[in-house]
């Protein structure tokens, strides 16, 4: 995956840190320059730089609110997205019982296969273990290329066929939905806009601090609590905008369910052998009484 920002290269915690030096860097320089200017005669007075002051840091508030809102509403998407890989899976599975063999047990168990290495990855990344991204890429589209060999076997033998029809129609969702996973996953904020969002940090900072510097006020406290409030922040929407990494990450419990009931599905017993024993079963019974 291609990083496109420098941003992405350092870790969280040194994301939380970088902005903190930033900001108190900020006042301090603002502060130091506003110290010398008070020295002059002609200095500008505190009520006069009150607007531009307020006026920076709403412009802060709003770079925050719209880079949080683009990082908020990707990971709805990635949820959305997992959701809807979820029921074209399903969907393909309970269509796969409806082919002739040998297409339905083989579909079925690569089906089956193709969970298996989405839940793996899911649990590896939680424990720390180092299997990557592009692995799981490579195998899960391996499986789509085996599968749809099958696809094309069927509409070769019978182009009449709607039960055949829908089973591609549902594997072919399966398949969009993993490109637009991969594709959404290895979207980020645009650099752009992290660059403005730190540019305008910095103005705004530095005029605080010459403010305060005008007031002669000691400004230790008001830089501390300034740098841990804007750095929360911006680790929060650093955190949500790495699709891969951090603690914010999609929940795939809807995968896990999945893999597990098409765990305990019967894999080798074909679909009217199990609807005859059943029937067969229920009939005995009948004759029990």
């Amino acid at each position: 995956m291609k990083i496109d920002s420098w941003l992405e290269q350092i870790p969280l915690w040194g994301v939380f840190f970088l902005t903190i030096i930033i900001v108190v860097l900020s006042i301090w320089i603002g502060t130091l320059l506003g110290s010398r200017r008070r020295c002059l005669p002609d200095h500008e007075t505190e009520s006069s730089l009150g607007t531009i002051t307020g006026a920076t840091l709403g412009l802060v508030a709003f770079m925050l609110a719209f880079t949080f809102g683009i990082a908020a509403e990707r990971l709805q998407i990635r949820k959305q997205l997992l959701l809807d890989e979820v029921n074209a899976i399903n969907t393909t599975y309970l269509r796969a019982d409806l082919l002739m063999e040998p297409h339905r047990s083989q579909v079925s168990k690569m089906l089956r296969e193709y969970v298996d290495i989405r839940v793996k990855l899911a649990r590896e990344r939680l424990s720390g273990q180092s299997k990557t991204i592009q692995e799981v890429i490579f195998s899960s589209e391996v499986l789509h290329d085996q599968m749809w060999l099958h696809a094309v076997a069927l509409a070769q033998k019978d182009r009449s066929s709607e039960i055949d029809a829908l089973f591609i129609s549902s594997l072919n969702d399966v398949i969009d939905f993993h490109n637009s996973r991969v594709t959404v996953t290895s979207y980020s904020i645009p650099m752009p806009i992290w660059n403005a969002l730190y540019f305008i940090t910095i103005l705004s900072m530095l005029t605080v601090g010459y403010q305060i510097g005008l007031s002669g006020k000691n400004s230790v406290k008001v830089s501390f609590v300034l740098a841990l409030t804007f750095s929360a922040v911006v680790f929060l929407i650093a955190d949500l905008d790495r699709a891969t990494a951090g603690s914010l990450q999609v929940s795939q419990q809807p995968m896990i369910e999945l893999q597990k009931k098409l765990q305990n599905q019967p894999q080798e017993a074909d679909p009217k052998e199990k609807v005859l024993g059943t029937s067969d079963k229920l009939h005995a019974d009948d004759q029990k009484e």
